[in-house]
């Protein structure tokens, strides 16, 4: 009785060792160049519980997605892996056998066909078109790549294109990408446009590689399943290599300017206010705009400087923008300058010139602002009189001598009696200051101080003219004698005359200020002061 049952479970047990299949199967043997197709994996065999080894497809497919599927039933369990792949070549293409544990799958041939151009008179549900705007560039000068991408049927949402690179350009995509329809041999095929900017850095043979789109077509039936997998299958379609001639600077080109290679170039100027009729402080804001067709506005160069006698310049930071039209980049620099006349009279600015060459005419050509002069007013508020000599009457009569004997004893009379009043001063008891009606210098010094730390030009200015009416000299000849306070208010000065006045730092004043040497003494004190000292380290 032991030898029957042990006999029956061992064929039981062979009979299902001998049922366990692991099989491989296509959704469809025949396909077309960029299409993909689903390899079925499936295995009964329960013991089995890994995955089947796919690394064999990697020479030939690539592989889209897997996603594994188990089935349970009456007659048992069964997994399924479904393997989404791209063949690499066209032509007999075969899947190689896989391997699950001990099983081993069947080998499978394909036929991959070429994909359907229009020179035989049919088009691809998906095809790309890729075109250059000129076949030749100068070196750093502009060309357009266009992009159309044709589809005569609709597609899901995971559409995707590679990002253009090109080793040895710059690239700039030209706006978000456009979309409309065409007929296209009597076919309504819809469109997706995308253009790039691109500027060779180096002159030879530029080649533009190939663009890969990859969309899934909406394929449905009268068995589609709106929460079931997408019916379609995922398509790729590449556009072809462009090659790209790269001329060098041209020798008509002077060594000493910067390279501008552009369709046109324009320079403009404004004022405000205008300069009608300026006086000596007024200040003047003049922009100059430079704009290319054909340039970003990176490569637009620093215009000339408007250096001119008479005046002090206050420039901005440039400001830089770029447009886009049918013909792709406008690149433009506007740089503005505050001019501060510091002397009345003519005071000329020179002509201001850029060289560029013209891609279009294929010749140098210049831009420029003609030279200006302005005429200065005088400016009664801003000038110091100067003192008028007046002949003395010593310098009329040479012969009076007597005029100087009495100035002599004059002044040994007023001598003798400081000096009495300063001894007899030195023997009386210390009496306490009179306190000061206006604000006392180290109060004012604070002000000048925290103005500075807030970097608020104009609180500054007026804290510093406060302070230095009560010092011994005037500022003008503290900037004189130190150099440090004179660069410090050359940058108030411009910061109160531009723009940008914000932007101002007031650390290198308050430095200044605070380093500021004293005036030599006139005599040497006999006593030490009791007061602070006036600038503290």
């Amino acid at each position: 009785m032991k030898r029957l049952l042990c006999a029956l479970l061992l064929c039981l047990l062979g009979t299902q060792l001998w049922a366990a299949t692991f099989s491989a199967t296509v959704d469809r043997a025949r396909l077309k160049e960029g299409e993909t197709f689903d390899l079925i994996l499936e295995s009964d065999d329960a013991t089995q519980f890994g995955m089947p080894d796919l690394a064999p497809l990697d020479p030939l497919f690539e592989r889209i997605s897997t996603r594994q599927e188990n089935n349970m039933s009456n007659q048992g369990s069964s997994t399924r892996w479904i393997v989404t792949l791209l063949p690499k070549e066209t032509g007999f293409v075969v899947v190689p056998p896989l391997t699950l544990g001990d099983a081993r799958s069947q080998p499978i041939t394909l036929q991959v066909d070429e994909s359907e151009s229009a020179g035989n008179g049919k088009l691809a549900p998906i095809f790309i078109d890729a075109s250059l705007d000129q076949e030749s560039v100068y070196v750093q000068a502009q060309t357009m790549l266009t992009l159309r991408i044709y589809h005569s049927v609709s597609l899901y949402d995971d559409s995707s294109l590679t990002p253009l690179s090109i080793p040895g350009a710059r690239v700039e995509q030209l706006g978000e990408p456009r979309t409309f329809e065409t007929d296209v041999n009597g076919v309504r095929h819809g469109v997706i446009e995308l253009r790039y900017a691109i500027f060779p850095q180096q002159s030879g043979t530029l080649t533009i590689p190939a663009q890969e789109f990859s969309a899934t077509p909406v394929l449905r039936d009268h068995n589609y399943n709106l929460f079931g997998p997408r019916p379609g299958r995922l398509t790729r379609v590449k556009s072809p290599e462009i090659p790209l001639t790269v001329k060098p600077r041209p020798a008509a080109w002077p060594a000493d300017a910067p390279w501008l290679p552009a369709r046109a170039l324009s320079l403009s100027e404004a004022w405000n206010p205008e300069p009608i009729n300026p006086s000596v402080g007024d200040s003047l804001t003049r922009s100059i705009m430079l704009r290319a067709e054909g340039l970003s506005s990176a490569q637009l160069p620093p215009l000339p400087t408007q250096d001119g006698p008479g005046l002090r310049r206050y420039p901005d930071q440039p400001q830089q923008r770029n447009e886009i039209n049918d013909k792709g980049l406008i690149g433009s620099r506007e740089e503005s300058t505050a001019l501060v006349p510091s002397q009345s009279g003519r005071v000329d600015l020179p002509e201001v010139r850029v060289l560029w060459w013209n891609t279009d005419e294929d010749r140098l050509e210049t831009a420029s602002l003609p030279a200006r002069t302005l005429d200065v007013a005088r400016n009664p508020a801003l000038e110091v009189e100067s003192p008028v000599s007046v002949p003395t009457p010593l310098a009329q009569h040479n012969p009076l001598l007597w005029a100087w004997q009495l100035a002599c004893a004059l002044l040994a009379l007023t001598t003798t009696l400081g000096f009495g009043l300063w001894w007899h001063a030195r023997r009386q008891p210390a009496i306490l200051p009179t306190a000061q009606t206006g604000p006392s210098p180290r109060t004012l010094l604070d002000d000048l101080k925290r103005a500075c730390q807030a970097n608020d030009p104009h609180a500054t200015r007026q804290a510093l003219d406060a302070w230095a009416r009560q010092q011994p000299e005037t500022l003008a000849d503290m900037a004189a004698r130190f150099a440090p306070l004179s660069d410090a208010l050359d940058g108030l000065n411009g910061a109160l005359y531009s723009e940008t006045g914000h932007q101002w730092q007031g650390e290198s004043l308050w430095k200044a200020i605070r380093s500021l040497p004293p005036l030599e003494a006139v005599a040497n004190p006999q006593e030490g002061s009791a007061l602070p000292p006036l600038y503290p380290r």
